[in-house]
């Protein structure tokens, strides 16, 4: 497909992907969604590596520096610095009960929640090329003075996603600068600028995501989600 192409090609190219098999960020998540849970400050200044093969994250520095939190499809773990394992959940499920805020109220909850939209910030567009992920391109987006062409994506079971259908935009250069997407019963838009290259492959160092309407348009504030990536590295 013309536009998948385009944007893995803008954002370093298939080849340089396959070559890499991990990430390490520097970055601090923040936003309403975790402020009214409690946790303004859980995930601000901390390390994630992952993989960027399987789905696996790995976050050091939470809880003001005291802990790591590992996400990995099969579990959530919460240890200390030197590595006793304080909490588990087996088998999570993004459906866990409750919606908004209060779902993110629990550490193993939010652990698993900014694995899954680290590690699939970090993989897009790549990840869209996956064989089990069906992609469709859309008719064109008018925003402001902006023509953003689009991709509906519908992942598989076998992918944790905030959302089993998502659309991605993408400017004049193919690089992406919005998500839509359901999350915790809300219709939201996930922006994304700013970006930079690492190691050959360009990421954006900063989303934000706010509340849709019902005609595609956003809702200024809150905002839900605000990600800054400082660095990046990959191997």
């Amino acid at each position: 497909m013309a536009l998948l192409d385009d944007a893995i090609d803008a954002s370093g190219g298939l080849a340089r992907w396959h070559n890499l098999s991990r990430f390490t960020l520097h970055l601090s998540v923040g936003g309403t969604l975790f402020s009214s849970a409690g946790h303004a400050s859980e995930f601000k200044d901390v390390i994630a590596e992952g993989s960027t093969r399987t789905q696996s994250v790995r976050f050091t520095g939470i809880t003001g520096g005291e802990q790591c939190g590992s996400f990995q499809p099969d579990a959530i773990t919460i240890e200390s610095l030197d590595g006793e394992v304080l909490r588990t959940w087996d088998n999570p499920n993004l459906a866990f009960p409750g919606l908004g805020a209060h779902a993110l109220a629990d550490e193993l909850h939010l652990i698993f929640f900014c694995g899954v939209a680290i590690w699939t910030y970090l993989t897009t567009p790549f990840l869209l090329a996956h064989p089990d992920v069906v992609v469709e391109e859309l008719p064109p987006w008018h925003e402001n003075a902006d023509t953003w062409r689009r991709l509906r994506a519908q992942f598989p079971p076998s992918l944790i996603t905030l959302a089993p259908e998502q659309i991605f935009y993408f400017d004049e250069s193919a690089l992406q600068r919005r998500n839509d997407h359901d999350l915790l019963g809300m219709k939201v838009a996930n922006y994304s600028w700013a970006h930079d290259h690492f190691g050959g492959i360009v990421v954006p160092t900063l989303r934000r995501a706010q509340t849709l309407r019902p005609d595609g348009t956003v809702i200024a504030k809150p905002v839900l989600i605000d990600v800054e990536i400082f660095d990046a590295f990959f191997e």
